[in-house]
């Protein structure tokens, strides 16, 4: 089923307006102007606004995509918390101003942390395994390890799993497993050793590097990927996301992946679609598409 996800009641985060390839956000008591390629159309908010309200704005360095500095006014910190709050679910995350954009969340990830709580519930394996690969920051993390499961996280990046560490202690949280890895070579490692797990979680870069320089592009790594994926999942008790933030990637890519590579035994639920986030003036901003399924019941 082809479904579209949005944040919804999350009082810590706001999408204020988009436009002009730029967000205006509310983290917590902090509003963040910054770079946004998908979002072509006008702004709803004179520039006047936006200069007024933004705290901290990101200018990117002259022939960078990415690349950049963050310009603070008075009274702005680099770094400081949010919290996101869902049953018994209680998750606060470090934000801090990064060179390339990224304050350290997603949070058009929230509807995917809310499946993964509630699905992980619902598992019939007694703490059942789940491994977050390219798991950032560990928003879905720390959503797992909520919810009870065994929980192994891969980064390639050292320090962003220092940083999901400190995610994990402020949401008073424990004994998540960390690795610094590259992924294909984690999963091909396990495959072989006959691991399996009850979760699994994707969220790749379109390209990347691995911690000895392993090349990561995700047209070309994908399909390997979801081949060893195929083979990690339990198939009797699961769950599985997969996230993708790149232009030009259609869900039905991933349907068809999944479709090839993962069994089904009639019980549970898929699904696949967009996610996006609306604006102040219902403005829909597109932040990538997904394919998540479950042997458990759709809550």
């Amino acid at each position: 089923m082809y479904t579209f996800l949005t944040v919804k009641d999350w009082a810590d985060y706001e999408l204020l307006d988009a436009g002009n390839f730029e967000k205006l956000e509310r983290f917590g008591q902090y509003i963040l102007a910054r770079p946004e390629p998908q979002a072509i159309w006008d702004k709803s908010l004179p520039q006047s606004e936006w200069e007024r309200t933004a705290q901290a704005v990101f200018k990117k360095e002259k022939g960078s995509t990415e690349k950049g500095q963050w310009l603070l006014k008075k009274g702005m910190p680099e770094q400081w918390f949010m919290q996101y709050q869902y049953g018994q679910m209680d998750l606060r995350f470090r934000l801090g101003l990064s060179s390339f954009k990224h304050v350290g969340i997603f949070p058009e990830q929230a509807p995917n942390w809310q499946f993964i709580y509630d699905q992980a519930r619902q598992l019939k394996t007694p703490q059942p395994k789940i491994l977050n690969m390219f798991a950032y920051t560990g928003g879905a993390s720390l959503a797992a390890r909520a919810a009870g499961a065994d929980v192994t996280h891969l980064d390639s990046v050292k320090a962003v799993n220092y940083w999901a560490r400190e995610n994990m202690e402020a949401s008073n949280l424990t004994n998540i497993r960390w690795i610094v890895e590259d992924a294909m070579k984690f999963a091909r490692r396990e495959v072989k050793r006959g691991n399996k797990y009850q979760g699994l979680i994707l969220d790749p870069p379109a390209y990347g590097r691995g911690p000895n320089g392993e090349k990561w592009q995700l047209e070309d790594e994908l399909n390997e990927l979801f081949k060893l994926c195929g083979q990690l999942l339990d198939p009797t008790d699961n769950l599985c996301l997969i996230n993708l933030y790149s232009l030009g990637f259609s869900a039905f890519i991933l349907e068809n992946l999944v479709k090839q590579n993962f069994t089904f035994n009639g019980q549970g639920f898929q699904e696949f679609g967009e996610l996006y986030l609306q604006d102040v003036n219902a403005h829909k901003l597109p932040l990538g598409t997904f394919y998540r399924f479950s042997t458990g019941s759709k809550t």
